[in-house]
């Protein structure tokens, strides 16, 4: 997960980026006391920027905080299950002061770490080589993608069933480009009225949109939960509702006569067999403009988003003057809020 904060005034700052495996000490004190791990244990499992990090983009006036940080999860009949996210922050994109670069990648299957390290390494060098990255960042992004796609096929990971997915987020002086491949998510604070609200940027990929069932149906694919394929519940009556009443049986996408591969989302990079059936790594890309009224984004993984509303991941981070500190309360709280759920 990782958090930016944007303001209008403040002082230059010359601190880089250095992205380490655990915290600061003197972060410690924010992590949870109770449950199956030590403070010390979760400290190990922790990646994170160290501390806040600051770059000021003098030719617009603005200051951007940000800090990510990532937590391998516990898993009592895996112990040492590695984490599958992928994350990177770059300032001075293409060498521009005042342009930054964000993704966080989310691997799924067998081999998804080596998807998303691999997607964490591809995606902003494809960004940079296209010929459309400094007019349109929409169809730069789409090729970036695209192109991470075919690279990851011909590379020697196995992603026939294995991928990631993909939320970047490309901030030039003061407008930012978000693009979108599955089900991770990127949210502006915007102040309307006084009133904080949470505005998306992105849109989770899953057979949950009518829009992108409609599309893999085009590809031959079957959508079922696991109870219909189970033979629980009538396989030809939809039997869910929307992502938020999701029971734990979220519909799935289904080869027409086999039981693979099961994904829970229609986009993705890597998923070779998946592309069948209509997966597909094209993104979708918002744009967007920081100003006064919009105080920071967040960029997470479904880790959060599965536990945690949009506006109530804002309502937290807006208790935290460091945006390092709000990415670790919103990780206590999904933790917490996953041991409930089991």
């Amino acid at each position: 997960m990782g958090c930016t904060q944007s303001s209008l005034d403040g002082k230059a700052s010359s601190t880089l980026l250095k992205p380490k495996l655990s915290l600061p000490l003197e972060m410690v004190e924010f992590l949870p006391q109770t449950g199956p791990l030590s403070r010390a244990d979760y400290h190990k499992r922790l990646y994170s920027t160290d501390g806040a990090q600051e770059v000021i983009f003098q030719g617009v006036g603005l200051s951007l905080r940000y800090a990510f940080v990532s937590q391998r999860g516990y898993y009592p009949e895996a112990l040492q299950k590695a984490n599958q996210d992928a994350v990177c922050a770059y300032r001075r994109f293409a060498g521009d002061p005042e342009q930054m670069f964000f993704g966080v990648f989310d691997g799924h299957g067998q081999h998804g770490t080596s998807c998303a390290q691999f997607a964490k390494d591809k995606v902003p060098s494809n960004l940079l080589a296209s010929p459309h990255f400094a007019t349109n960042p929409v169809e730069a992004f789409r090729s970036a993608m695209t192109l991470c796609n075919n690279q990851l096929h011909l590379s020697s990971i196995d992603d026939s069933l294995s991928g990631t997915t993909a939320i970047t987020c490309l901030i030039r002086g003061r407008m930012l480009h978000v693009a979108n491949v599955g089900d991770s998510r990127a949210i502006l604070a915007e102040r309307i009225d006084g009133v904080l609200v949470a505005r998306p940027l992105s849109r989770d990929h899953t057979p949950f949109r009518e829009d992108e069932c409609e599309r893999v149906r085009k590809f031959g694919a079957r959508i079922m939960t696991l109870d219909q394929i189970e033979g629980l519940k009538d396989p030809t009556v939809q039997c869910w509702t929307t992502e938020e009443e999701d029971d734990g049986d979220p519909p799935r996408l289904w080869a027409p006569d086999a039981m693979y591969p099961g994904t829970a989302f229609t986009r993705s990079l890597g998923d070779a067999a998946a592309e069948t059936i209509g997966v597909t790594a094209d993104p979708e890309v918002a744009s967007g403009r920081i100003s006064r009224d919009t105080p920071f984004i967040v960029i997470a993984s479904d880790g959060v988003f599965e536990f945690m509303q949009n506006q109530t991941v804002v309502n937290m981070v807006d208790k935290y003057e460091d945006p390092q500190q709000a990415a670790i309360a919103v990780i206590t709280v999904i933790r917490r809020s996953s041991r409930a759920k089991k």
